[in-house]
């Protein structure tokens, strides 16, 4: 008998089409994934703008329950002044997307707002919004305008 050997060949790795179709397939899945994620970081800080407007909406209300009237301040940095310590322990002075906090206190009433994503605008009419960009208002105990809904 004759003994006969075979000789493998290494494996050649992938062809260039099949890298192709990888780098396509890898594509449509970031094309599709990368707004869904960006929409979630949006409603993410909508989210800590409304804690941060309520928790200088609660200092405001504490404040008027002691001293029988709601404090006077034009800016956030006045309302901060008479809020810290004592009703907020440390009072947000921006958004979630790094803009100033809108104050606008009387001693009859308060409107705390964030300008929303772009920063832009002082419509703090009441109800529900369906955009980033509007405005996001705390006035009275509650919010006055607020986001509802899928937001663009």
């Amino acid at each position: 008998m004759i003994a006969t050997t075979t000789t493998r060949r290494p494996p050649r790795g992938f062809t260039l089409i099949e890298l192709l179709i990888v780098v396509a397939i890898i594509g449509l899945i970031a094309a599709v994934a990368i707004p869904n994620l960006m929409n979630a970081i949006d409603k993410g800080r909508q989210k800590r703008t409304m804690s941060d407007l309520r928790t200088i909406g609660t200092g405001v209300e504490a404040y008027a329950v002691d001293q029988v009237v709601y404090p006077t301040a034009g800016d956030a940095t006045t309302l901060r002044s008479v809020l810290e310590p004592t009703y907020v322990k440390a009072m947000p002075m921006s958004d979630a997307w790094s803009h100033s906090v809108q104050v606008n206190s009387a001693t009859s009433a308060y409107t705390v707002y964030s300008q929303g994503k772009d920063g832009a605008g002082n419509d703090c009419t009441p109800g529900a919004t369906s955009s980033f960009d509007a405005e996001i208002c705390f006035s009275g105990g509650q919010f006055r305008r607020y986001p509802s809904g899928v937001q663009q």
